[in-house]
């Protein structure tokens, strides 16, 4: 491929990771991974509430990796609340799982500038052979895919298995018990999906650049092998 092609790939490549850096910068610092609505069960099991006396005991809130907000409501009108998970939340939630979360977001970050400058240096530089050139793209971009991987894969397990929403709209909440009725992933998590998907797609933009995947050889190599085995 001709050289001014492969820069505009790799500057292509580039551009992409640093843009997925900013958007995993912004995410992790904002309230925006679920959204969810919760029913104060208490308070519509007393009144035998159904149908829309039911919207008198639902509230909603929303939370990212560090704080959140919502309202709570049962039966006696909006109740809003805000909460932070350090240190607010720390024996409610599982720790390790969401301080693994932040770590692999932060990770995350590092390795996709790192790869930034990787791709940059590829397209206007003069590469080594080694980790600068298309060895370390390659495994830049399959590490960086994989802490993407890892950070939605710990956070929706928090979310489904730990019932972490559950957890927050009970905490501190004495008279009254909350159920989740429905939550979803919004924002900051698909931006995190993005990230890893703008991974993978690197590696195809490295790929048509014409350089090889790591560790495979072409038959023509291979061929000069053998013969050159034959001859000793």
């Amino acid at each position: 491929m001709p050289s001014q092609q492969k820069k505009i790939i790799f500057c292509m490549a580039g551009v992409l990771s640093f843009a997925c850096a900013l958007g995993v910068v912004t995410a992790l610092g904002t309230p925006l991974w679920i959204k969810a609505t919760i029913l104060c069960k208490t308070g519509a099991l007393l009144v035998n509430a159904s149908g829309q006396e039911l919207d008198k005991f639902m509230g909603e809130m929303q939370y990212g990796l560090f704080h959140g907000e919502g309202v709570r409501q049962c039966g006696l009108g909006a109740r809003p609340f805000r909460f932070s998970f350090f240190p607010d939340l720390l024996k409610a939630i599982p720790v390790s799982i969401h301080v693994n979360v932040i770590l692999f977001s932060a990770i995350l970050i590092v390795l996709t500038m790192l790869g930034t400058a990787f791709f940059m240096y590829n397209a206007f530089g003069k590469p080594f052979e080694t980790l600068h050139g298309p060895l370390g793209l390659y495994l830049l971009s399959f590490i960086s895919g994989s802490c993407g991987c890892l950070v939605m894969m710990l956070f929706a397990s928090e979310v489904k298995i730990h019932h972490l929403s559950e957890k927050i709209a009970n905490y501190k909440e004495g008279t009254y018990v909350y159920k989740m009725q429905s939550e979803k992933y919004t924002t900051s998590f698909w931006v995190i999906f993005i990230c890893f998907f703008v991974h993978f797609l690197n590696g195809l933009l490295i790929r048509l650049a014409g350089f090889q995947f790591p560790f495979a050889k072409s038959k023509d190599a291979e061929t000069t092998n053998v013969a050159a085995d034959l001859m000793y």
